[in-house]
This record gives structure tokens, sequence and C-alpha cells, in this order.
């Protein structure tokens, strides 16, 4: 886990990222204009958070019709994906590195390549 405390346009890419996905597109185009070690490893961070988010709810369609278990499934991946997407805040707010939970590294090795 590194600090960064560049400037505040870096930790606001970084924050607006997790904000939406038109947050996430704003910070973007804010990257664009200023590339920073923070925000490309926030914007790597979101944009993970935003494939597993898509790929939760393709899996709802399914689980959904799993009386009880896919219930408990889908309540239990509802309260992982929002302590991560709480974590990953916390951690731009701050101007950390850390990485979320369990899908942080994954992401970070899938995306490497991404907003250098």
């Amino acid at each position: 886990m590194e600090t960064y405390t560049k400037s505040d346009e870096d930790k606001t890419v970084a924050i607006l990222s997790y904000i939406t996905l038109i947050g996430f597109i704003i910070a973007l185009v804010m990257y664009g204009n200023n590339k920073t070690k923070l925000g490309a490893y926030h914007l790597r961070q979101a944009l993970g958070f935003l494939c597993a988010g898509f790929a939760f709810s393709l899996c709802q369609f399914v689980l959904v019709f799993i009386p009880i278990v896919g219930w408990l499934i889908i309540m239990a991946i509802g309260v992982f994906m929002l302590v991560c997407w709480i974590m990953g805040l916390i951690s731009a707010i701050n101007g950390e590195m850390k990485p979320m939970p369990l899908i942080g590294e994954p992401i970070q090795n899938i995306f490497k390549n991404t907003f250098n």
C-alpha cells in the first residue's frame, strides 16, 4: 500500500472513478489531461469493480430462481460488493493505492496495461 499525495486533482480523479459510471467517465477525461499514478490505479480498480458488478448482475438472473439459497447468495455478494466499493472509495479519499479485498489484486493484474 502506497500513500500518494501529489495534488488535489489526483485525488479528485481517484474519488470520481468510484462515483457511478458518469463519475468514471469524468475521471477518465480528467486523467487524460493529467496522468498520475494514483489516478491510473483507482481507474483500474473502478473499471474492474464495474465489470464485476456487471457480471454479478448477470448471475442474478440465474440465482433469483433458486429459492432461499440463491437469494442468500445474491445478498452476500451484494454486501461484499458494497464493502469493496466503500473500501475503494476510502482508499481514494485518503490518497492510498490500497486494493479492494479479494478482487483488487486480480483487477490490477488483469488491467495492468490499462491507463498507463
